[in-house]
């Protein structure tokens, strides 16, 4: 492997680590990211390092500010309502061209996605205070599936960025939220109106299922100390 290539893994290493811990919750809002502590971890160049953060910024992960280095972005309420508002539009775009453009292929995976989803458990059998990282794939993946067959590249880009968001504040929720919702059946519906190609009824389903995800993280982030007040 010569120095380009080690040198772009490197990064690649960075970023993906680093991304995976601050989705995942476990790099927590406003912490100081320090290069030359994260080349040591990583066992990775401080370049490397820096060229990571720089990808994450752009996806804003992280924040960097002029003699302060980079620190994970911060949460708040009101961020985390724009977000669902965003999500929502463009979720329903892309809904709507994936029922228009998408084939039986289209159909196959996101029954398949679904099936796969509906066996297992959304909590962590040994924390059940966690999400399980298994059925937190497995749910990314159904929603991914959804709007696999919109053929607009960029609305895909922009689902997947508020997607990657919006789980970052569900797994800093999910140990705070205590109500009891029936997410199978949510997601049920939305299969079956995508099935039947009604884009009327999945734009409305597919609304509401984000509209009260969000309202659930919104009441457990203001009972979480690390939102901004």
């Amino acid at each position: 492997m010569n120095e380009k290539t080690k040198g772009m893994s490197q990064t690649r290493q960075v970023f993906t680590t680093l991304r995976a811990a601050i989705v995942g919750g476990r790099l927590l809002p406003d912490s100081k990211l320090n290069i030359a502590a994260l080349a040591e971890d990583l066992d990775v160049s401080a370049g490397a390092v820096r060229e990571g953060l720089a990808m994450l910024e752009a996806e804003a992960l992280v924040v960097s500010e002029p003699a302060r280095g980079y620190r994970v972005s911060p949460i708040s309420a009101s961020d985390l309502e724009d977000l669902v508002k965003a999500r929502i539009e463009v979720e329903k775009l892309c809904l709507a061209e994936a029922i228009r453009h998408g084939d039986l292929s289209w159909e196959g995976s996101v029954v398949s996605a679904h099936h796969r989803l509906q066996r297992l458990a959304e909590r962590d059998a040994s924390m059940p205070t966690m999400l399980s990282a298994e059925w937190t794939a497995s749910h990314a993946e159904f929603h991914n599936a959804l709007v696999s067959g919109c053929p607009n590249t960029w609305l895909l880009r922009m689902h997947q960025t508020l997607y990657q968001q919006s789980e970052r504040y569900r797994q800093l929720s999910a140990p705070l939220s205590k109500e009891a919702r029936d997410v199978g059946a949510e997601h049920r519906a939305l299969l079956e109106a995508v099935l039947n190609r009604d884009i009327q009824t999945a734009q409305a389903l597919i609304a509401e299922h984000l509209q009260t995800t969000g309202r659930l993280l919104l009441t457990a982030l203001k009972k979480n100390p690390r939102a901004e007040k």
